[in-house]
């Protein structure tokens, strides 16, 4: 089981789009996929058009096992949702024994997940210090700009320090340029300071898609919504990277990716 945290410390960089559009991407695949939103925001239930009686609240400050908050979404793909009562979780977690590693241990209960997906708040708070310490890899979206560049660098300063005081083995495996616009002169000279300093583990970029805005609207990933589309391929694209990844973690050969196809809810 992948154990995946989508953040980064800057707000408006494609965070809840790319895990999103991942998680349905994969789940395509015939991955088992869970979403786990852990920003107060709730953008996660706010695309997916998703309710759910328990969510990350209930599972953080009670004793209710993770796997009740679980709400199913379509084939291979479920979610945990959050709302704005995840803000008072962090005052409730402050001085508890091993803060940083709660979440990890309220989620010692997920199993049979191909991958678990958890879309992060911006910021460096607790908790995502406990989304850092349950997960195994670090997926950074970064918009093709200079002070999102700036923050990418403070983001990995951050899980390095976090794996030195813990002991972790956290990696940064991928750094996605998202919001890429090929006409506009910043956003190329941006993606080729990426490719300069994060060539091994930069991907291709995230095209400016108005079909991406428009999905969360429709409470569907871009695949449903419009998988002709230039965030679909950029996206879809992304998925292969993701699925080729295994290869080298099982060491098995991986068949080849399947074509993007239409009529499946997300």
């Amino acid at each position: 089981m992948r154990k995946i945290a989508v953040i980064n410390q800057k707000g408006g960089v494609g965070k809840t789009t790319t895990t999103v559009n991942l998680a349905a991407g994969l789940a395509r695949q015939n991955k088992k996929v869970l979403i786990i939103d852990l920003d107060p925001q709730g953008n996660i239930k706010s695309s997916l058009h998703t309710y759910s009686k328990y969510d990350m609240y209930h599972v953080l400050t009670t004793e209710m096992p993770a796997t009740e908050a679980i709400v199913p979404l379509g084939r291979n793909l479920d979610v945990i949702t959050s709302k704005e009562t995840l803000t008072k979780t962090e005052l409730m977690m402050i001085g508890q024994p091993n803060c940083q590693k709660i979440l990890k241990e309220k989620l010692n209960c997920i199993k049979g997940y191909d991958y678990v997906l958890i879309d992060c708040a911006p910021s460096l708070g607790l908790l995502n210090q406990n989304a850092l310490l349950y997960a195994e890899e670090v997926f950074i979206p970064v918009s093709a700009d200079v002070l999102a560049i700036d923050g990418l660098q403070k983001m990995i300063e951050a899980i390095e320090t976090i794996n030195e005081a813990f002991l972790h083995k956290l990696k940064v495996s991928k750094i996605i340029p998202t919001m890429y616009d090929q006409r506009n002169k910043i956003c190329k000279a941006s993606l080729q300071k990426l490719r300069d300093e994060y060539y091994t583990i930069l991907t291709d970029p995230i095209r400016v898609n108005s079909k991406l805005m428009e999905a969360p609207k429709h409470g569907k990933s871009i695949y449903a919504l419009d998988p002709k589309s230039r965030g679909a391929k950029d996206y879809w694209q992304l998925v292969q990277h993701v699925i080729n990844d295994e290869q080298t973690i099982t060491g098995k050969e991986q068949t080849l990716i399947a074509p993007l196809v239409s009529g499946i809810k997300f």
